[in-house]
């Protein structure tokens, strides 16, 4: 954003409001802040308690594109397994991709396990401090930076996630549409970033927006900014932020392979890059933008076999839908690969499935109906 609408914005949002904004909202946060398992929550804070850095960076990469929800057990699973950062740096990359499993955004889990090597190698093992070291190691951006210097070390840092993007939005009633707005919403945002509490200002940004202002039906009436929300004024506060319309989501279709043998199924690895990089599948096809016909997908099978269809499956990925169609066979007897490996069928939680495999797997091996 340019340094004239930045001052432009400093008129908007006078000083005294950003106080006031700030102790109202601190004063919630003390008495409402959610106890999660990577937080050190502000009595404790206050005390002289302070989050452990390996926790707090588990936490935000787990959470990206994802809800608490959604990461609590996962996170528990992984300090079980790797409890210090150097835990994490010595396992093979396939059992993190396998825990990961489940979470989506698999290029998040080989950030994880590149970013502890990088902190063990090159950092001794501990969190750099500043942002822009922070920046440089895989898979922490701008978001994860601040958020890190602020909750790990009280930096007074600019931590803007959709939570708090929806709470300037709202705040300011910006009328300007997502994602053209983000540059305007995270300089709005700058403005309420101070020196004291500064660990307690974003995870109380990111709690209201999470459990108040939230997408959909705000609490409006139980919000502590609400005598400041020009959106609330309005009546129709969900309508902030404003979006652009979306376009029809594209769609690709596929077929997969389901090849078993006794108890075990084939499997293979995809590229280390890519979407899915570097997770287990089942043989299948390229995923094109047409609907393949049968004669078409037994192109891709890996052997001839007496193939017949399971049905269809079909899954969303971030940028378009994909409609797989799954066929079933016995492998032959004198079948022999060396482009994979036979996984047991009561051992697949071991291998990095991704969730689409799963539903593969789980509709070719459904008992009959």
């Amino acid at each position: 954003m340019r340094a004239d609408s930045i001052n432009k914005l400093s008129k908007l949002v006078p000083a005294k409001d950003v106080a006031a904004c700030r102790a109202a909202l601190l004063l919630w946060y003390d008495k409402k802040a959610r106890a999660l398992p990577w937080r050190v929550l502000p009595e404790a804070r206050s005390a002289g308690v302070r989050p452990d850095p390996y926790r707090v960076w588990l936490s935000e990469i787990m959470l990206q594109q994802t809800t608490v929800g959604a990461v609590k057990a996962y996170y528990a699973a992984f300090l079980e397994r790797w409890p210090s950062v150097s835990d994490l740096s010595a396992a093979p990359l396939e059992a993190v991709l396998s825990a990961w499993a489940g979470l989506g955004y698999y290029a998040r889990a080989r950030n994880l396990h590149a970013c502890a090597q990088a902190v063990v190698e090159h950092h001794g093992g501990l969190f750099p401090k500043a942002e822009k070291a922070l920046r440089q190691l895989p898979g922490i951006g701008d978001y994860t930076a601040a958020a890190m210097a602020a909750i790990i070390h009280e930096a007074p840092a600019n931590v803007v996630d959709g939570n708090i993007e929806r709470v300037m939005a709202r705040l300011h009633k910006v009328e300007e549409t997502l994602p053209r707005a983000k540059a305007h919403l995270k300089a709005l945002a700058a403005h309420y970033v101070a020196k004291t509490r500064a660990a307690d200002w974003p995870q109380a940004l990111m709690d209201l927006g999470a459990t108040v202002c939230r997408p959909k039906a705000p609490k409006c009436d139980s919000c502590p900014l609400r005598a400041f929300c020009a959106a609330q004024k309005t009546g129709q506060p969900a309508d902030y932020p404003r979006r652009a319309p979306k376009g029809a989501k594209p769609v690709r279709y596929g077929a997969a392979f389901v090849l078993l043998r006794e108890n075990t199924v084939l499997l293979r690895r995809r590229p280390p890059t890519g979407l899915l990089g570097g997770m287990c599948e089942v043989p299948n096809s390229a995923w094109g933008h047409k609907e393949i016909d049968a004669d078409e997908a037994m192109t891709s099978a890996p052997v001839e076999a007496n193939w017949h269809v399971s049905g269809k499956i079909s899954h969303v990925f971030t940028h378009f839908t994909l409609f797989m169609d799954v066929y079933l066979a016995n492998a032959p007897d004198s079948f022999a690969t060396n482009a994979g490996w036979w996984a047991a069928l009561d051992a697949l939680d071991r291998e990095a499935l991704p969730s689409l495999m799963h539903k593969v797997l789980a509709l070719a091996l459904a008992p009959p109906k």
